[in-house]
C-alpha cells in the first residue's frame, strides 16, 4: 500500500477500531496523515489503541468516543458528541460488527446481528450526513463481507424472529451492508459524498467470541485458514483513501479491485423496502440537507 500523506488532515472516524481489522485500518489511516476518530465500547481498550497507533505512526491526532453500537440511544449520543467537537467529517468507516450463533435481542428489543451489523451503518451514517456534506468530497466505506453471496433477505423476517442460525442473520445482515451502500450512492449522488462497500478477506481475529465453544472453534478454524488483519484491513484502507476513487460511489471491492457482488445485491426494489424498514426500525431522518 501507497504511504504516501495523502489523507493530511482529513477527519476519518472509524468504528470497531480497538481490535482486528478496524484498528489496522485506523492506523495505517494516521500513517497517511488523517486525523482520526476512534470508536469502540471500551474506554481502556479505546486508550490502548490510542497508544499503539501514536507509537506506531507518532501521530499526535487521535481521539476516541464511546459507544456500544447495539444501542441506538449510543448511537444517537456518539452522533450528538461528534457534532459538537467537529464541523466535518470526511471519511465514515463503518466497520464494527459481530457474529451471534444464538439469537439476542438489544435494549431496542432488535436482534443483535440485525441491529449491530446493519441498522448501525445506517443510522450513524445519516446522523452524521451533515458534517460529511461538509466535507465533500467525503466518503462512506461500509465494510460488508463476501458471506452476503451465501444469502437473499426476507422482509418479513429481517429479525430471525420465526427462525434464527447464527451464519444465516451474519449473511444476511452482509447483504443488507451492500444493499444499503448501493442505495445510499444512488440517493446521495451529487451531493458531495460517495459511498462503497467491501470484502476485508476472511480474518483471524477475535471475530464471533462470546458464542461458548462453538465461538472457540469458529476462532481456532479462523487462525488455521484465515488472513491476517494487516491483509485484512488493506481494501478498507484503499477504499477509504485511494486518490483515483474521489469520484467512485456505489461500487462493492475486493483486495483492493471493484468487483460484482452477488446477484441479489442489485434489487434495487429490495434495498427501497430495506431502506423504508430500517427508517422505521431507527426513526432516522434520512433527506439529505438542502442548504
Amino acid at each position: 500500500m501507497d504511504s504516501v500523506k495523502n489523507m493530511k488532515d482529513k477527519l476519518c472516524l472509524v468504528t470497531g477500531a480497538t481490535s482486528g481489522i478496524g484498528l489496522v485500518a485506523a492506523r495505517e489511516l494516521a500513517r497517511r496523515g488523517a486525523r482520526l476518530i476512534l470508536v469502540g465500547r471500551d474506554a481502556a481498550r479505546c486508550t490502548a489503541a490510542v497508544r499503539h497507533i501514536e507509537a506506531e505512526t507518532g501521530s499526535g491526532q487521535i481521539e476516541t468516543l464511546l459507544a456500544d453500537l447495539s444501542s441506538q440511544r449510543q448511537i444517537r449520543e456518539l452522533a450528538r458528541q461528534f457534532t459538537e467537537r467537529y464541523n466535518r467529517l470526511d471519511v465514515l468507516v463503518n466497520n464494527a460488527g459481530g457474529l451471534w450463533l444464538e439469537r439476542r435481542l438489544t435494549e431496542d428489543g432488535l436482534e443483535m446481528t440485525f441491529a449491530v451489523n446493519h441498522l448501525a451503518y445506517f443510522l450513524l451514517t445519516h446522523l452524521l450526513r451533515e458534517t460529511l456534506r461538509a466535507g465533500a468530497p467525503a466518503r462512506v466505506v461500509n465494510v460488508a463481507s463476501a458471506a452476503h453471496r451465501r444469502s437473499t433477505l426476507d422482509l418479513t423476517d429481517l429479525q430471525g424472529a420465526r427462525e434464527y442460525g447464527g451464519w444465516q442473520a451474519y449473511c444476511r445482515s452482509k447483504l443488507a451492508n451492500i444493499l444499503f451502500t448501493y442505495e445510499l450512492a444512488r440517493r446521495w449522488q451529487g451531493k458531495g459524498v460517495t459511498a462503497n462497500c467491501l470484502h476485508p478477506g476472511w480474518v483471524a481475529t477475535g471475530f464471533g467470541s462470546g458464542n461458548g465453544w462453538r465461538g472457540r472453534l469458529l476462532k481456532g478454524v479462523a487462525k488455521l485458514f484465515a488472513i491476517g488483519a494487516e491483509a485484512g484491513a488493506e481494501t478498507t484502507v484503499y477504499v477509504a483513501s485511494g486518490a483515483e476513487l474521489a469520484e467512485v460511489s456505489g461500487k462493492y471491492f475486493d483486495k483492493c479491485r471493484p468487483v460484482s457482488s452477488s446477484p441479489a445485491s442489485y434489487d434495487e426494489e429490495t434495498a427501497r423496502q430495506l431502506w423504508r424498514i430500517s427508517e422505521q426500525l431507527t426513526g432516522v431522518t434520512t433527506d439529505f440537507p438542502t442548504s
